[in-house]
């Protein structure tokens, strides 16, 4: 199988459009990377990024569209340096829908806030998520899409339904010492929930995007493909990794 990849690309460390790719090449699937902006380390770490042209971005898009990577089985975004590269994508996607889109709207988290580009996380919120199949925000992104509070498990069920495409929230507000996901759909909200880690590194949002998404197109139910996130998350960040948590919610 085969995965589309329009995010960051980090030389030195795993996050971005890089973690995505590894996690994706476990799984036996080949992938193709479309960098939005070129770091040689985290931006956590001060690394300085390069913005990719939105020219080059362009022609990068249409060279790998012209060997029929729009057309894989999953297309993946995430971290977008300029509103014009979302809206070269949003053209490029609309000219030829993927099979699957995700969308893991990168623009911001706690206690930090937006750190993205006002004019680049509006164009994502204008473009790409109407045309998104899923999207994997995170508890502040989710606020910040729907002008409501999320401050706990259903503050973001609720602002989740607000939202067009179904969502799987990263890193939900689920009381002291545990954390996880809110898988949102039609059929019904479950929660993957897990211990809380003191401190979790940079990348994980990127690789539940990755694994979430693969799973989806891979034929698992959303709230299986959710759980096999969680897990992988779990499996990178810990030794032994405990059970999780999973719950329906009515």
């Amino acid at each position: 199988m085969r995965a589309l990849i329009l995010s960051s690309f980090v030389a030195a460390d795993e996050i971005g459009g890089q973690v995505q790719q590894q996690a994706l090449a476990r799984r036996g699937w080949r992938t193709a990377l479309v960098p939005t902006v070129l770091f040689g380390r985290s931006p956590a770490k001060a690394g300085r990024g390069l913005p990719m042209p939105a020219d080059h971005f362009s022609a990068m898009l249409e060279d790998v569209a012209a060997e029929g990577w729009l057309q894989a089985d999953l297309v993946l975004t995430g971290h977008f340096s300029l509103p014009e590269q979302v809206e070269a994508a949003a053209e490029a996607l609309r000219r030829a829908p993927p099979k699957l889109l995700v969308v893991d709207p990168i623009l911001g988290d706690a206690p930090r806030g937006l750190y993205v580009r006002p004019e680049a996380a509006a164009a994502l919120e204008a473009l790409l998520l109407p045309l998104a199949d899923w999207i994997t925000p995170n508890a502040w992104e989710l606020s910040h899409l729907t002008g409501l509070e999320v401050a706990d498990l259903a503050q973001a069920r609720h602002a989740a339904r607000q939202l067009e495409p179904p969502a799987l929230v990263t890193s939900a507000p689920l009381g002291e010492g545990e954390t996880g996901l809110i898988c949102c759909e039609e059929a019904g909200d479950t929660l993957i929930a897990h211990p809380r880690l003191a401190q979790a590194p940079n990348g994980t949002g990127d690789l539940v995007a990755a694994v979430f998404g693969a799973a989806l197109a891979e034929g698992l139910p959303p709230a299986e493909a959710a759980a096999e996130a969680a897990r992988a998350v779990l499996g990178w960040l810990m030794p032994s990794p405990g059970a999780l948590r999973i719950e329906p919610l009515a």
